[in-house]
């Protein structure tokens, strides 16, 4: 399959796409601009700041979204209004990518500005506004999906190659984590991700140009061609949730390369997605 092109170049760093039928479509962020941004019914783009940095974003049960900032979280709520949580840390780290559990806690994990192996970690933000470390010695945190029965997770921290996969429950949260798939040399990096209603798991491949899905077993049997090499997160929307969106970007690249990145792309008839899982806080 071949992505097609759904906006121009819109992002500098397209990321983190999420539909969700609470905010009438899709939104994803311009991740280092601090925006937002969503897909209107007419095609066109809307966009707000949030902030310096803008990671990831879910729906709130109560309506609105909790969002990964750059040294934390953030609350918005029905309205549009919102509330910046106290900094995690001071220094040259930033939130990258996350998700909400099936219990409604949303986690983000981070990197350093400097890419420096092991200098990030693991967040987990509960509906009481409590945050906790749920593992260190991360580099650069990427996808993070559950599985449509809520036992395993599917997470990407990029330059191990691979995608990992974890068992889940409420009490332990995510644990025993093991290799679920590994890249092969030239195909690029593993990035964000999403999984479908069958257990399929749709992975970036940042510098290789495409999405490529994996069935629940670990087996490649499909490959979305993207129109930009630096392809970093998809999720699946639309009608009957059976549109795949994928987020690319125009970071670290001369004017004039690589033309359509930072924009998004689409392909319609994957396998049905699931709706997002939201924070109950």
């Amino acid at each position: 399959m071949r992505a097609e092109q759904l906006t121009g170049p819109v992002a500098y760093h397209g990321e983190g796409p999420v539909w969700s039928a609470s905010w009438g479509g899709l939104r994803w962020v311009d991740m280092l601009a601090g925006d937002v941004l969503s897909l209107t019914a007419d095609g066109s783009v809307g966009r707000r700041s949030v902030g310096a940095v803008v990671a990831a974003l879910r729906p709130r049960r109560s309506g609105g979204a909790v969002l990964a900032v750059e040294k934390g979280f953030a609350l918005q709520d029905a309205d549009g209004g919102l509330v910046t949580l106290e900094p995690l840390w001071d220094g040259p780290v930033r939130m990258n990518e996350g998700g909400c559990d099936p219990d409604g806690r949303f986690w983000c994990g981070s990197m350093a500005y400097d890419k420096s192996e092991g200098a990030a970690s693991m967040y987990r933000l509960d509906p009481d506004g409590s945050v906790h470390v749920a593992w260190r010695d991360v580099s650069i945190s990427n996808g993070l999906a559950w599985s449509p029965d809520g036992s395993r997770a599917y997470y990407v921290d990029t330059p191990t190659g691979r995608v990992d996969v974890l068992d889940y429950d409420t009490s332990r949260g995510l644990h025993d984590r093991r290799p679920f798939v590994t890249f092969e040399d030239g195909a690029g990096s593993p990035d964000g991700l999403t999984v479908d209603a069958a257990g399929g798991v749709w992975v970036a491949a940042n510098g290789g140009g495409h999405v490529r899905h994996y069935d629940a077993t670990g087996i490649l049997d499909e490959r979305v061609e993207v129109a930009a090499r630096q392809v970093t997160a998809c999720t699946i929307g639309g009608a009957g949730l059976a549109e795949l969106f994928v987020t690319t970007s125009r970071e670290g690249l001369d004017d004039g390369d690589d033309p359509l990145a930072g924009s998004l792309f689409h392909v319609t008839g994957v396998d049905p997605g699931l709706p997002p899982l939201t924070f109950a806080g």
